[in-house]
């Protein structure tokens, strides 16, 4: 299947802007939330899970050809399912059959095979090495729907559309504290940071590790983790120190909530 996506970009973009939900548009006017243009990747193999999560990348690159490029190039061995470029064109790269190479060493909620379990989407975004920069209104509009469409085929839980620091905060940063996850959160698509009714548990900075290895990060490394943690949850202040308003967002996310 190959489309254009850009008058579905367009679309969904000035919904954004008028406030309006662009899920709600795709259905009005009919837009495919799979629009993409099909540019296969040799760099996949057999998954051995059922998907259960959704994890997003920025592409940390220059731009967004040189992205495509590496992602396509048997060299490299890596890959994603799907890459959004910074106008709202989609590609896809992997059938979500198959298995992309794209969250390497990663663990999350006890789960080490993450590229089994994911569908891995890259955001075109020169990243921290390159310039790091905010995310386009017309690429959030196209990556909103098709998240949207892959959680509710798969019957994914909020709480495991995950960025790929949340997988892997000892190696990286990404898509960054720029990303901005609450458009998503508003819409059911991912967990909200917690702002209201905060309670302070007053857990050590022991504790407040443990707490955070349940909820589902890889601990190993202490501060990396914490990091992970203030860049998806508290994004205003990435300073490694566990405080009050840390451990009030990890126990107001670890209380029961639907989902």
């Amino acid at each position: 299947m190959t489309v254009a996506a850009s008058s579905s970009a367009q679309v969904l973009t000035a919904a954004l802007h008028r406030g309006v939900d662009p899920t709600a548009i795709a259905v009005r006017h009919c837009v495919s939330v799979l629009d993409y243009i099909d540019l296969p990747s040799p760099n996949f193999d057999d998954r051995q899970l059922p998907v259960s999560m959704i994890v997003l990348h920025y592409t940390g690159m220059p731009d967004g050809q040189r992205a495509l490029d590496r992602l396509r190039s048997p060299e490299a061995q890596v890959s994603c399912h799907y890459l959004v470029d910074e106008d709202g064109t989609v590609y896809r790269l992997v059938d979500e059959a198959n298995r992309a190479w794209h969250a390497g060493k990663s663990r999350w909620r006890g789960m080490t095979d993450i590229n089994s379990a994911s569908v891995g989407i890259e955001i075109v975004n020169p990243g921290h090495e390159f310039g790091y920069r905010a995310f386009p209104d017309e690429q959030i509009a196209a990556l909103i729907p098709l998240v949207a469409d892959i959680k509710e085929r798969h019957g994914i839980g909020r709480g495991n559309v995950v960025g790929h620091s949340d997988v892997a905060p000892a190696r990286k940063e990404d898509p960054g504290e720029l990303f901005p996850w609450e458009a998503l959160a508003k819409r059911r698509l991912a967990l909200p940071s917690p702002s209201r009714e905060l309670i302070d548990p007053y857990w050590t900075d022991a504790g407040f590790l443990l707490a955070l290895e349940r909820f589902g990060y890889d601990v190993t490394d202490e501060q990396k983790a914490v990091i992970a943690f203030q860049r998806r949850f508290r994004p205003e202040l990435i300073d490694g120190m566990v405080d009050g308003e840390c451990r009030a967002k990890l126990l107001a996310l670890l209380l029961p909530r639907p989902q």
